[in-house]
């Protein structure tokens, strides 16, 4: 697939909206049916035999949304607010020919409100990398086939990465 540099930019602002403004339903509906969002450890890794931070197919990312949505979910009371900023856009042709590689920079940074005796909470936290989608032509639009966000502090600990990506 054809797919120009402005229209994925367009696409992954999108994305960075709706996550910004916690809308998970319609973010949700930006994947395909068999979804991955993965976040590894090592990028070279084969995810069904190594160890990686986030590893959702479709049904799991409708539970983790589903539970940030739904449910009373204790790693987000309060709720983190978050600022996704997405830079260095590129577009190259993947192997299915409905679909096209799009590589990016992303830096996300979150907040939970809070006080000193709260801890972890009131501590604005960054995190950045560099994100891999495969988009795919659906009904006239783009979907996210495969969303790989490879973080430069992968190797460090992670508190409460309850919000998402």
């Amino acid at each position: 697939m054809k797919l120009a540099r402005a229209d994925a930019e367009d696409f992954l602002y999108r994305e960075a909206r709706l996550l910004d403004g916690r809308d998970y339903a319609g973010w949700l509906e930006l994947f395909t049916d068999d979804a991955i969002y993965w976040l590894p450890m090592d990028e070279n890794a084969d995810p069904n035999l190594q160890s990686s931070i986030l590893y959702d197919d479709a049904e799991r990312l409708q539970m983790r949304v589903h539970q940030l949505m739904h449910k009373p979910h204790f790693a987000q009371l309060p709720p983190s607010r978050t600022v996704h900023a997405v830079s260095n856009v590129e577009v190259a042709p993947a192997e299915r020919k409905d679909e096209a590689l799009v590589r990016c920079a992303i830096t996300v940074t979150e907040l939970r409100e809070g006080d000193f005796l709260q801890l972890g909470l009131g501590e604005q936290r960054v995190f950045a990398g560099h994100c891999e989608y495969q988009l795919r032509q659906r009904n006239g639009g783009l979907a996210i086939a495969i969303k790989k966000l490879v973080l430069i502090s992968r190797y460090l600990p992670i508190e409460n990465l309850s919000f998402l990506l």
